[in-house]
């Protein structure tokens, strides 16, 4: 019998990397993503968002083979971590 963390369709890759995420309001914050997957991705920060709202984030890459990595995203949690929160995100789409 598989454990819980081999029943995701997708499997996380830790990273520690910075983005910026953009409100529908127009208004950017930074976070940090922490882990990524196709379907999703775990970031903290250190302003709390709505289950539902949607946001868009842009993470460059680490050189200049890969372009940045830019989304549109849905919030599906948002708890309290310390000082700061972790969101969970659904991605809607990848820009290109």
């Amino acid at each position: 019998m598989k454990d819980y963390s081999e029943k995701r369709d997708f499997h996380r890759m830790q990273v520690d990397s910075t983005l910026v995420i953009t409100d529908d309001q127009g208004n950017t914050f930074q976070g940090v993503c922490k882990d990524l997957s196709a379907a999703g991705m775990q970031i903290s920060v250190d302003h709390p968002f709505a289950i539902g709202d949607e946001l868009k984030t842009r993470m460059e890459s680490a050189g200049d083979q890969f372009p940045a990595l830019e989304t549109v995203c849905e919030v599906v949690r948002c708890k309290p971590d310390g000082e700061r929160y972790l969101l969970g995100i659904n991605i809607i789409e990848v820009m290109q």
